[in-house]
């Protein structure tokens, strides 16, 4: 007869190691690499990294270990990187084992509530079980909750939100988004939501010196420059659209830059008499960043407003 032993539980555990191991370090790379500035953002993402190595390292010395719960709020102006961020923390959670496949699913009101009777919660489960295993991530979630409309079915939506959110907190993250001031009100009439919501999140706006920097990383991922006169343009450019209404950070940036290639296109097109050489293709110039209507004063900015405000 054989006998079987248990194998031992180790006595120490080797964090840095346990970093290396589990990919983690990768994804926070990422973050530093594609995200620009947001410095409280990623030290948020830097100490839930930490929360679960270090509780991954009390399970395997036979501690005990209650689930975390890590729903979260994230607040901030629009293209503060709220989605991009929502996607690397999928990935985080599924690399330290907390979700099973870590995927992100992004949703709006209009994915969770029905138009009728008897539509809101089919389609509220839907999107939950797709979600099973990742991250949900509510965009804009204060419009769940419209309180003057006795026929609004938000309401249903935020009861099933609830119950999953309690009850399958080990196999599912769910990330509410919005302005403050909106998302503080929503938790105040929904008081269910706070109560779960365990890590609340500040996107705060980027500075010109970062706009500046994300339009140049922009332009540089798509092999363009800014030569001189365009950098400086560019300059002066995010100074006179962070003054306008319905300014959206990094979002109101890749609109600035796609006008500008298309200006560019025109330029090169309509000046074009013999062969033009890859870097005339790539570089942006001073023109095509100053024949913005930004410039012009008395601008029709309110359509442009509208438009980067609705992407």
């Amino acid at each position: 007869m054989t006998d079987e032993t248990e194998t031992p539980r180790p006595d120490t555990v080797d964090l840095a190691a346990e970093l290396e191991a589990s990919g983690v370090r990768e994804v926070l790379d990422e973050l530093d690499r594609e995200l620009i500035g947001l410095a409280p953002v990623k030290q948020r993402i830097r100490e839930t990294a930490a929360l679960l190595l270090v509780d991954k390292a009390r399970r395997d010395l036979g501690l005990q270990v209650e689930t975390p719960t890590l729903h979260m709020s994230f607040t901030g102006n629009p293209g503060t990187g709220k989605t991009t961020v929502a996607r690397m923390m999928a990935g985080l959670l599924h690399r330290l084992g907390y979700v099973r496949k870590g995927h992100l699913v992004s949703v709006t009101r209009d994915d969770l509530v029905g138009q009728y009777i008897g539509h809101t919660a089919p389609k509220t489960k839907e999107v939950l079980k797709k979600a099973m295993g990742g991250v949900l991530f509510i965009d804009e979630a204060y419009y769940l909750y419209k309180p003057d409309n006795e026929r609004d079915y938000g309401q249903e939506a935020i009861e099933i939100l609830l119950q999953v959110m309690e009850n399958n907190r080990d196999d599912l993250v769910v990330i509410m988004a919005g302005y403050a001031d909106r998302m503080d009100r929503f938790f105040s009439a929904n008081p269910g939501f706070r109560s779960r919501i365990a890590h609340h999140i500040d996107f705060p706006d980027y500075s010109d010196g970062e706009l500046l920097h994300i339009a140049e990383t922009m332009l540089e991922a798509q092999n363009y420059r800014l030569d001189e006169g365009a950098r400086q343009a560019m300059v002066e450019y995010v100074a006179l659209r962070r003054s306008q209404p319905h300014f959206a950070n990094a979002r109101s940036i890749r609109n600035a830059l796609d006008r500008a290639r298309l200006r560019q296109a025109n330029r090169l097109f309509n000046e074009a008499k013999g062969p033009i050489d890859a870097a005339a293709l790539s570089t942006i110039t001073e023109p095509d960043i100053r024949t913005s209507r930004v410039f012009r004063g008395g601008l029709d900015v309110d359509r442009l407003n509208r438009k980067e405000a609705a992407e």
